[in-house]
């Protein structure tokens, strides 16, 4: 009974122990070699974890497989995958967007203030793009 208090917490430290070098303030030299190691062999054990939990039977599928049989079916399944990928491909379209025009932006504010206006315009042009792609993600899902 301990094992299943352990191994989860085990999960849990392993994907926070990249973040120690991050807090650390490791950045440069023959610290950040070791942890760039130190994140590989927390991804590793992991992944190894991951392999190990549903071999031992403390995760099944199959359990987690007969409650969700009859409730949805394979047009269930192409309408989430639909509205994720109109989701996840509009904000990705959307950040290059603002990634491209943001700057831009700034460099045109800073060399002569009134054009702030006219700036913004185009920068909030390219979030609508992702409210666009959320907006179709609601109407895939809810009709």
């Amino acid at each position: 009974m301990l094992l299943y208090l352990l191994l989860p917490l085990l999960a849990i430290a392993l994907l926070m122990a990249p973040l120690v070098p991050v807090y650390a303030g490791i950045t440069t030299g023959k610290k950040a070699k070791h942890a760039i190691w130190f994140n590989l062999c927390a991804f590793f054990g992991l992944v190894l974890l991951m392999v190990i939990l549903p071999i031992g039977g403390f995760v099944s599928a199959a359990e987690a497989a007969e409650g969700v049989a009859g409730a949805l079916s394979t047009g269930d399944g192409i309408k989430y995958l639909g509205a994720a990928l109109a989701t996840g491909l509009s904000c990705i379209g959307a950040g290059i967007a603002v990634g491209n025009a943001a700057p831009a932006a700034i460099g045109a504010c800073s060399e002569d203030p009134k054009a702030f206006g006219k700036a913004m315009i185009f920068v909030v042009m390219g979030e609508g793009i992702a409210i666009y792609g959320l907006v179709i993600s609601f109407m895939i899902l809810f009709t």
